[in-house]
Order: structure tokens, then sequence, then C-alpha cells
């Protein structure tokens, strides 16, 4: 166990006073898991003549490597806002090739959803002093927040549920095209994103993401605390250990050589991407 003994700046380490301190507020908050189905995959270039030629496509992994959150106040309903969430997920495919051979390529989903909560009303607005600048420096653009509030998500790793090669069809619409796709996610990929336009077949894909959306505001709370204070352990170095003498004082991990035969509640499976046993 951990030491955690404190003492204060007058070694009374149990004296607690009340103090104001400046933090975001939780106005309100949801949780969700969604379905996206059959959502259109934008390929690389290799990965749009891989798919031109062979139906047999799996997804090994899909992670979150960009996110656009904005907030808009709903009309005529005061103090809520709609949250829009697009969510752009880095998928890495692997395609089957003749004679057994396996081929992996890249592309980009692109995930949104809208939530509405309650935020509040602010009419005020907050400026933070900049340090860089003197008594005689030029003004700077100030940081002003004021309006809208935060809107903070929290989102797993999507779970990959199915992926099929679809055939295009007349009139058929996109949500997204390779220009759509940002500049720091393309970035990310081994390759270069392909025209969604170019090529009659698609890869969908779809998706299971759980979330959780909340809208904050800065907000001025009075809490029970002591003043700040200094550990009593002193800081000790690492011993220079025989490592195989570390390992025989390590205990067994038993319990995970036992399977567990009870199914989790809810029949709920964990992902499985690349790097996770």
């Amino acid at each position: 166990m951990p030491d955690p003994r404190f003492s204060g700046p007058g070694g009374n380490a149990g004296a607690r006073e009340i103090y104001g301190i400046e933090t975001n507020r939780i106005l309100d908050a949801c949780r969700d898991r969604d379905c996206f189905e059959d959502t259109p995959v934008t390929l690389t270039a290799i990965g749009k003549d891989l798919i031109a030629n062979t139906g047999n496509v799996r997804v090994k992994c899909a992670t979150i490597t960009g996110t656009n959150i904005t907030t808009d106040p709903v009309q005529f309903n005061r103090g809520f806002y709609t949250v829009d969430v697009k969510l752009y997920v880095t998928c890495l495919c692997e395609a089957c090739l003749p004679q057994g051979q396996a081929q992996e390529f890249e592309g980009v989903a692109v995930l949104e959803k809208r939530v509405v909560l309650f935020g509040g009303e602010s009419n005020v607005s907050v400026f933070r002093s900049n340090h860089s600048g003197g008594f005689c420096s030029l003004p700077q653009p100030v940081t002003s927040t004021s309006g809208d509030p935060e809107a903070v998500v929290e989102v797993l790793e999507p779970i990959v549920l199915g992926a099929k090669v679809k055939e295009k069809k007349e009139h058929c619409c996109h949500c997204c095209c390779a220009a759509d796709i940002p500049v720091e996610v393309a970035d990310t990929l081994n390759g270069t994103l392909a025209d969604d336009e170019e090529g009659r077949r698609f890869l969908a894909v779809s998706f299971g993401v759980f979330s959780v959306v909340r809208l904050v505001r800065p907000a001025q709370l009075l809490v029970q605390g002591s003043e700040y204070c200094l550990p009593e352990k002193e800081c000790v170095a690492a011993a220079e250990e025989n490592p195989c003498a570390t390992f025989q004082n390590m205990p067994f991990p038993a319990a995970q050589f036992c399977p567990n035969a009870t199914p989790p509640a809810g029949n709920n499976r964990p992902s499985r991407c690349c790097g996770n046993s």
C-alpha cells in the first residue's frame, strides 16, 4: 500500500478549510450505443484496386484518428444545445488474393451523430491574461469564452460488426469523399486516398460505438480541503536487483489461466483490435 501521509505548512495535516476553486461544472450528460450500418469507407488507391478484383475483405483494426465537435443553440428552446459529433475512423483492412495471398490496405470512415443536451445560459465573457507581453507590448488578440457551453465526448474504440464489398447503384450518394477527409487524418495513412467516384464498387463497414457526451461550463465552487502540503515520505532510489530474483517475487497470475465460463452481462463482447489479445 502506498503511504499517503502529508504534512501542511505548519505540520498540521488535519487542518481543513473552505476554499474557492475554478473548474468546469457538468450541466447535462448522456450515454449512448450507436450502430452505424454499412458506412462507406474512403480507401487508398491500392485499396480501390483490391476491392475491384475481390469481395473477400475483412477489417483487422478500427481506430479513431480525428474528431470534429460543434455545439449550436436550439431555437425556441432556451438553454438547450445540439452537439454534432463527427468521428474519423481509420480502418486497417485485409483482402484475400488468388493463391491464398493476403494484402493489407487502409481507409477512413466518417461516423456522425447528434444529441440535444441542456447547457444553460451565460451572458458573460471570460478573458485570460497573456503572460508573454509586458506593460508596453502591443495588444494581442484576446481569448474569450462566452455563449455556448463546451462539449466533451468520451468514446471507446469502435467495434467492427461487419464488412462487405457492395456495388454502387445509379445516383448513389456517399457521405464522404477524399477531399472531405482532413489532412491530419489522411497523413496517418500508408498511401493516398482515392476519389469515391472512381470505380463501381465500395467497401461498406458496420460499426458499434459506445459514447458519453456532456456539456460543461466554467464555474466557481466552494470546497472543503487542506492547504497544499508536502509528503512526509522521502524518495527512495530504485535498487539494482537481479531480474530473475524480481521475477521470482512476483505472484503467479493463476486467474489468467482460468477461462471465464460466465458470459458478460448483456452479451457485450470486448473489442478485438490490433495489439489486443
